[in-house]
């Protein structure tokens, strides 16, 4: 049984462009307004089972970031409690400490009639949740960083003075789970997607090519990857959308959570659910009052891995021989930085004319090799990697050195939070004592089936929790004490039944020259 193309990589990401030619934090005590421990607190914090009543919900189907903020009702009164300047550092050491230490919140509110859920993060993942939560009758929000659209690790780039298209991030996926499988069927009848016929294999450095069999069917978005996730939400009537919003605050107070960015509130919630991961989710649980859900989030290990993005003016020399046609998808083996290469031209547009788009991914050890800051890639790296992952697709392709023609139009980004490299193997982690979630691919492996797998459940778990009332119980725990292990597979994922062809049975093709 094959697993899917994982979808590999987060949206915190930074890119370089050339062209050639044109609060339970620590909980707070009961005290009274004049104890010595806070002499100078002018608010009384009510227990955590206190009710509130402001309008806990916007009910618009989709909107902005700045009408968020200027709908709260928290911004003309405040709920929630006074923010106090933390007197420790923003350190990993102290990150660390301080979630490890942090005491955990205790929800006993019960939960109102018509809850709702935020879903902190757009991915696959958390488009899923927001869905099958749709389908539980349960109302939820969506706040996702993307400014050109939502999705995470399915990006596509178009770039509009040119005729280019780049499915940056995922590549394809298939699909072995049924509950994944009736999610697909759904978007075959919408047009969304379609099986991807292009010839695919794995890819010896020198040119020799052996191709994957037909089956199992390989599925990509019509119009590239970011499409799709767009379109997962066009249709819904429970659930709203807020970008671009990076949340950076979660307080729990008086039996409910307060998200906010930067200090603008964001609204507040019955219960959450946590659809990224790396060290800005760290952050985010650092002072949740989560101790349980910050720990196992970071035991997570994720990879490093650059994209590279090229535009020729001629087509690759991808032949197998004379009577065959050229491969679209080839994972690269036996060199250094390249481990994955793509025709987007080909596999999008199914084109022959005009120029040829092509996606390079690195390996994981040449993005450790050559990892930097994201928010500033030195202009000395970006040279340095072009030139390196260039390099190594001439290498696989058996061209004879600087003989690969020049890109007319290149853009390279690193991905630093790339690919899980450990893994609980659990569907998704629920702790019923604060109302929050995690969901994500890297709970079950590392694949856009494991990711949509990972919302579904979680939302089911909130669900079932909602339905008996939300008790304060251990009875719908999930994930918080699991043990990590390795998780093996590709450099950009997991591909079950596709790591290896006997090629006793198919023979290798050495690329014509």
């Amino acid at each position: 049984m094959l697993s899917p193309q994982p979808f590999i990589f987060p949206s915190n990401l930074s890119m370089t462009i050339s062209f050639n030619n044109p609060l339970l934090s620590s909980s707070f005590l009961h005290q009274p307004l004049n104890s010595p421990t806070f002499p100078y607190v002018s608010i009384f914090f009510p227990k955590i089972s206190n009710p509130i009543s402001p309008n806990r919900y916007i009910p618009i189907k989709s909107i902005t970031k700045a009408s968020m903020e200027s709908r709260n009702p928290t911004q003309r009164r405040s709920s929630s409690p006074r923010k106090f300047k933390p007197r420790h550092g923003t350190s990993r050491r102290s990150t660390l400490k301080k979630s490890l230490s942090q005491e955990q919140v205790d929800f006993t509110k019960p939960v109102p009639e018509d809850p709702v859920v935020g879903i902190i993060g757009g991915g696959m993942s958390g488009l899923t949740c927001a869905l099958q939560l749709e389908k539980r009758g349960i109302r939820s929000t969506v706040f996702d960083t993307g400014i050109h659209g939502l999705g995470g690790r399915m990006g596509t780039r178009m770039i509009d003075h040119q005729p280019l298209i780049f499915d940056h991030a995922a590549q394809f996926f298939t699909v072995t789970n049924p509950k994944f499988a009736e999610l697909v069927d759904g978007w075959l009848k919408r047009g969304l997607v379609r099986e991807w016929l292009g010839t695919i294999g794995e890819l010896e450095v020198g040119g020799h090519f052996v191709p994957f069999p037909s089956k199992p069917t390989k599925y990509i978005g019509v119009n590239g990857m970011r499409p799709l996730a767009d379109s997962l939400l066009s249709q819904t009537s429970l659930v709203n959308v807020v970008r671009p919003c990076w949340v950076s605050t979660l307080e729990p107070f008086n039996g409910t959570w307060h998200l906010s960015e930067k200090g603008k509130p964001c609204g507040q919630f019955d219960a959450i659910v946590i659809a990224h991961n790396g060290k800005c989710a760290n952050r985010l649980l650092a002072a949740s009052g989560l101790p349980l859900i910050a720990r196992q989030m970071k035991r997570l290990e994720l990879s490093s891995i650059w994209a590279l993005l090229a535009a020729f003016e001629d087509p690759l020399p991808t032949a197998l021989n004379a009577e065959s046609l050229p491969f679209e998808g080839a994972f690269v083996k036996g060199v250094d930085s390249v481990s994955w290469m793509a025709n987007n031209t080909k596999k999008l547009l199914a084109s022959d004319s005009g120029p040829e788009c092509w996606t390079f991914f690195s390996t994981a050890t040449f993005g450790k090799q050559n990892k930097v800051p994201q928010e500033s890639i030195p202009t000395t790296t970006v040279d340095k990697v072009k030139e390196a992952m260039l390099e190594g697709v001439e290498k696989a392709l058996g061209l004879s050195k600087s003989s690969l023609q020049k890109p007319f139009f290149t853009r390279l980004q690193l991905w630093g939070a790339a690919l899980p490299t450990n893994t609980p193997g659990i569907p998704c982690i629920f702790d019923p004592r604060g109302r929050a979630g995690i969901c994500g691919d890297w709970l079950l492996g590392s694949s856009l089936e494991a990711a949509a797998i990972s919302g579904i459940a979680v939302a089911d778990q909130i669900a079932d929790y909602f339905e008996q009332g939300g008790p304060c119980t251990d009875e719908f725990a999930i994930g918080l004490h699991d043990e990590y292990k390795p998780l093996e597979g590709h450099d950009i994922g997991q591909f079950l039944g596709l790591e290896s062809v006997d090629q006793t049975t198919t023979p290798a093709l050495t690329l014509a020259t």
